[in-house]
């Protein structure tokens, strides 16, 4: 099934009453996920005894494969399983996974405690894999693109669902938190787990009201099939075809007659015409014209253009890298950098340094409803378009917004450590700095900020402009650039520690008031200044999906 393929939506089916089932899998999913990773750091350092460089990379890394795996993960869905077992499966191994984490720190030995804890992370990670590229696809898939109202609510549901994982994950922030360090860490993981298990029920009761897409076989093949064919035929010329060219898909079937088929026609475009040579029919062709094609020979125009959507979002993804390695600061530098700093309300109350994340999460959620109710409905009267701005200029606006953040990050880590020169704390890492933390607020609110443009952006744009086949590896590819941005960012890690410590002074060392974490976080904004005029490049020269519909 592709793009010109049938889509077959029983319309008892779907909608919002099918997708909020599927949403409160997902906000349980990542409850337990920031629950974990937003005070993983202070685990590791405080409990495990890893320094905070090493903690840090710990944490990319491990992020990094959890985001690499959904492309696994996607493949699976897309050509085997389907999206809906795929979810399934993959959240009992994510729920085996949280189990192990309690079990890590309780019945465990203390010898054993860091390689079952580090094997329950990575067991997630497995468990992400199936579940990240599919569930919000999955969700997705709800609503059809057969009419109007669908069509504008699945507009607005990329803009909840993101909703809906920021509320989930700032309650845990605020409320996991708390209780790791102030209670237990064994109690902490638990609630983890029991969350889980509740999403995985609730998702089980939705089961008959979801609409459900049937695999069709390995997205790849039809791929690698037009690359196939192009080579084949690359002495021809892509304006000349005497015999015409082929449209004809072969797999338009209806499956009921009381399901409404819905066939969309990618319509052709001037892009990568070399793979066009895939649709001419030749001499060969055309002499066996009564036969069955030979796939990997000639190909439909709507193949072609499905295989150009591909490569369309490619040079998409490598410029969002820089974006992604700079989200991963918030569960790393941020959080070590407000440690040291003043965090005392009144007398007695102290705010763990991991909890400063939650305003990441209250600036998503109050700007969301405002950008979907205010911001999108006035800019459609001056832009006609139904979603206010493009996916393309939504992300763009994000981009910029990390890059100023960065600057800004730079310039407090600098008034942070005059402070503590002018206090004489240089060589007292476990003083409180005396400088409110209140100077991280715009920090923090520039990430929510960034995330509310680029992420859904992002979201968006992976999943409409793949085709139908591939949309879970299309959600996979998106998923993936963070996970490469986490590498690319230990990777600078490494790279800033090495050139740092040849030149004399390292700038990443445990004392972040001997560090110059400054300066590292103004080669992110450089960095991030470069990918944003790379992108301006690219999106500039991107080519959205144009649709044909047919009845049938």
């Amino acid at each position: 099934m592709s793009d010109s393929t049938a889509i077959i939506l029983k319309q008892t089916k779907g909608g919002w009453n099918a997708a909020i089932f599927i949403i409160v899998v997902e906000m349980t999913e990542r409850f337990a996920f920031y629950g974990l990773a937003s005070n993983l750091i202070t685990f590791l350092t405080n409990e495990l005894g890893q320094s905070t460089a090493t903690a840090a990379k710990q944490i990319n890394t491990w992020i990094g494969v959890s985001c690499m795996f959904p492309i696994l993960g996607g493949f699976l869905a897309d050509s085997i399983l389907g999206r809906f077992k795929t979810v399934l499966l993959s959240s009992f191994i994510y729920l085996l996974g949280i189990v192990m984490l309690p079990l890590s720190v309780t019945v465990v030995a203390r010898r054993m405690r860091e390689k079952v804890f580090f094997m329950a992370l990575y067991v997630m990670a497995v468990g992400e894999g199936g579940h990240k590229p599919c569930v919000m696809t999955f969700a997705a898939d709800q609503f059809g693109e057969a009419n109007a109202e669908e069509k504008a609510a699945k507009t607005s549901f990329f803009n909840y669902w993101y909703l809906a994982i920021v509320l989930s994950s700032s309650i845990a922030v605020l409320a996991l938190i708390f209780i790791q360090e102030r209670v237990s860490w064994s109690i902490g993981f638990s609630i983890i787990a029991g969350s889980v298990g509740i999403g995985i029920t609730i998702f089980l009761i939705g089961i008959p009201k979801y609409r459900k897409q049937v695999p069709v076989g390995s997205p790849l093949t039809r791929i690698a099939q037009v690359i196939v064919a192009a080579l084949k035929k690359w002495r021809l010329s892509s304006t000349r075809h005497p015999y015409g060219l082929c449209h004809d898909e072969e797999d338009h079937k209806s499956e009921s007659t009381n399901a409404t088929k819905i066939v969309y026609l990618l319509a052709r475009t001037s892009q990568f015409r070399f793979l066009d040579k895939a649709t001419i029919i030749d001499e060969i062709d055309h002499a066996t014209s009564n036969k069955v094609r030979d796939p990997w020979r000639l190909c439909p125009v709507n193949q072609v253009e499905e295989v150009k959507l591909v490569l369309r979002l490619i040079p998409i993804w490598i410029s969002l890298i820089m974006f992604c390695a700079t989200l991963t600061q918030l569960n790393t530098f941020f959080l070590k950098q407000g440690s040291m700093m003043n965090r005392t309300i009144g007398d007695h109350f102290t705010i763990p340094p991991a909890a400063f994340q939650s305003i990441v999460g209250v600036t998503i959620l109050i700007l969301i409803p405002l950008y979907d109710r205010v911001f999108v409905p006035m800019l459609r009267k001056i832009t006609n378009h139904h979603s206010g701005i493009t996916s393309l200029q939504r992300i763009g606006v994000g981009l910029f917004v990390a890059t100023f953040n960065m600057m800004i990050c730079g310039l407090v880590e600098a008034k942070r450590l005059k402070v503590a020169r002018d206090h004489g704390l240089i060589d007292s890492p476990k003083e409180v700095v005396p400088m409110s933390s209140l100077w991280l607020l715009p920090q923090y609110m520039l990430v929510g900020i960034g995330d509310v443009f680029t992420i859904v952006g992002m979201q968006e744009l992976f999943y409409d402009q793949m085709p139908e086949t591939m949309r879970s590896i299309g959600a996979a590819i998106f998923i993936s650039v963070v996970g490469v941005g986490s590498f690319v960012s230990t990777g600078m890690i490494s790279t800033v520690q090495t050139i740092s410590k040849r030149h004399g002074e390292q700038w990443l060392v445990n004392n972040l008031n001997r560090a110059h974490l400054d300066y590292f976080y103004w080669v992110i904004a450089l960095l991030n200044a470069l990918s944003l005029c790379f992108y301006l490049f690219i999106a500039n020269r991107f080519v959205y999906k144009k649709l044909q519909k047919q009845d049938k």
